[in-house]
């Protein structure tokens, strides 16, 4: 088990791809960000969603995706929308 699946909403597919992107502990998880994290990914894959975004800022957070607070949800979904609208 790598570091990155002992955070809650990662498991191994979100740990590969963050590993990908040259992300492959907590800390760097923490310093780079969810948005950043993201937009590695984004950029790699345009397919990725808004979903992996909720998951890499409740890992941050440690929390589940699920109890995010709203005002955080609409954010990293305008954030979302943003970077894929260019």
């Amino acid at each position: 088990m790598g570091e990155l699946r002992g955070l809650l909403n990662i498991g191994d597919k979100l740990e590969s791809q963050l590993a990908s992107v040259g992300i492959t502990t907590v800390k760097q998880l923490k310093e780079i960000g969810s948005r950043e994290a993201w937009l590695r990914l984004y950029y790699r894959d345009p397919s990725v969603c808004v979903v992996r975004l909720y998951a890499f800022e409740g890992a941050i957070q440690g929390i589940p995706i699920n109890n995010l607070d709203n005002d955080t949800k609409v954010s990293l979904k305008e954030f979302c929308r943003h970077h894929k609208a260019k």
